[in-house]
């Protein structure tokens, strides 16, 4: 046999985990064994209250308890005659994944070559301290500069502070101006790189001493940009490309092209795309479409992408392109579809939705022995039972009224787990009882009914 690894769960989910565990034992050269403990809902255990139940037997190698066990793992270990202690997946339906049956190499995940620069948009128009907390929030959220989008009305006179002010916390800058006064004073405080410069304003740009983004003449074409090359590269100033990106109605499918014709004129450039065009004036979630153009972006060798967090739908773009650009140069790097890699993408509907059938959950609501509503979502219905009911229903109304709830505390929180699974129903999420629906990156970890109440009962009980 191979290794020996002991499961722990509780007595609800036994039968699932003996009959996962059987089917992951041989893939995963395992012998599975199960250790049952006192309590009906593994996920509420804590090591304390393990420790003081369980018994390891000999020969075992690896110890696995519930996914969502909290507490000190050396409390298990000291127990454990030298087995490794570990908390498995809070799913166990995952548990072949977690073993690896499921999962391809990702070594080397989370490099990147793509560089970002997050805009304060309006900046003229925002406090010192407001554009310093703004440029903070982009940089924690992976920014790597910080880009102060002037206004057409400058010059703005507060710019050379604002670019010290942000140098100052080792942030590097850039500034989005045409207008001279306003690029000088900031290159003169830090700023290093210009956006943007053609035929009309590159003569300052030798003046500046910093790098600039060359970008055409006329808009929706690449005229000048060719000519703009050549004056900035007989001076030595140096640049990178922007052939710009246009809206989807006004000429989006061509602007790519013009990406890609840069790309082929010169090979060896650097070039930018300000992505925000797309995020911020189309009405859908950013992520996906920011995912599409760093992709593009990674393919081309695009080595920098300019973003905006301006509308509503698009507030977390910094941190949607950070994971974009890890995950499609994983794909480029390994000729690998970008698929099961980066769940932290996957935001409004999950990956994978498990279901436990009918059957399973009416066996499982058999051995309840107890009056708490356990809870659970599929196939368009709402199940919840105790020891005494087994209620379906579509309506999480129609079904709290059948369950016949009189306490305020009791029934506010069985309206927020009905509320939960109706949302993951509509969206086609996993719903799992006092946990926290998964919404990738933006999902916040929820403290359980039972936590807030103390734990669990010295019976090891519910408490």
């Amino acid at each position: 046999m191979g290794t020996r690894v002991l499961f722990v769960t509780g007595r609800l989910a036994e039968p699932s985990l003996r009959r996962v565990a059987g089917e992951v034992a041989e893939a995963a050269d395992i012998e599975p064994l199960v250790a049952v403990l006192p309590i009906s809902v593994a996920a509420l255990m804590t090591t304390r209250w393990a420790s003081r139940r369980l018994e390891v037997p000999e020969g075992v190698e690896r110890v696995i308890l519930p996914g969502h066990c909290r507490g000190d793992l050396a409390e298990i270990a000291a127990l454990s005659k030298g087995a490794k202690v570990e908390v498995g997946p809070e799913d166990l339906r995952d548990l072949p994944r977690w073993f690896g049956q499921a999962d391809r190499g990702l070594e080397g995940y989370g490099a990147y070559t793509i560089e970002i620069l997050a805009e304060v948009n309006h900046a003229p128009r925002r406090t010192l301290d407001d554009i310093v907390r703004e440029a903070e929030h982009y940089c924690d959220e992976g920014a790597d500069r910080i880009d102060l989008g002037c206004d057409p009305d400058g010059p703005w006179t507060g710019v050379g502070d604002a670019v010290r002010a942000l140098v100052e916390r080792g942030r590097r800058v850039s500034i989005d101006s045409f207008d001279a006064v306003e690029v000088a004073d900031a290159t003169r405080a830090g700023a290093d790189l210009v956006l943007s410069v053609n035929a009309s304003n590159r003569e300052r740009a030798v003046d500046w001493g910093v790098e600039v983004v060359a970008i055409p003449d006329r808009p929706g074409t690449l005229e000048g940009l060719d000519d703009t090359v050549n004056w900035l590269e007989k001076r030595g100033v140096r640049f990178r490309l922007d052939p710009i990106l246009e809206p989807i109605g006004f000429g989006f499918a061509r602007s790519l092209g013009r990406y890609i014709e840069t790309r082929r004129r010169y090979p060896d450039a650097s070039i930018l795309m300000g992505i925000g065009n797309l995020t911020e004036l189309t009405d859908v979630d950013s992520a996906g479409v920011n995912t599409l153009l760093v992709g593009f972006c990674q393919e081309l060798n695009i080595q920098s992408v300019l973003t905006t967090e301006v509308i509503s739908w698009a507030r977390s773009s910094v941190r949607e392109v950070d994971l974009a650009r890890r995950l499609t140069h994983f794909a480029v790097e390994n000729r690998t579809p970008p698929k099961h890699v980066e769940p932290r993408l996957v935001m409004l509907r999950d990956p994978r939705v498990a279901r436990f059938g009918d059957d399973e959950l009416r066996a499982t609501a058999a051995r309840v022995k107890d009056p708490n509503w356990r809870i659970f979502a599929e196939d368009g219905r709402i199940i919840a039972f105790n020891h005494t009911h087994y209620l379906v229903d579509d309506d999480p109304f129609r079904l709290f009224e059948r369950m016949g709830v009189d306490d305020a505390s009791h029934a506010f929180y069985l309206g927020y787990e009905l509320s939960k699974a109706r949302t993951a129903l509509t969206l086609g999420k996993n719903y799992r009882q006092d946990v926290a629906l998964e919404w990738g990156f933006l999902t916040r970890a929820e403290t359980s009914r039972h936590e807030r109440a103390g734990g669990l009962k010295s019976d090891g009980g519910e408490a």
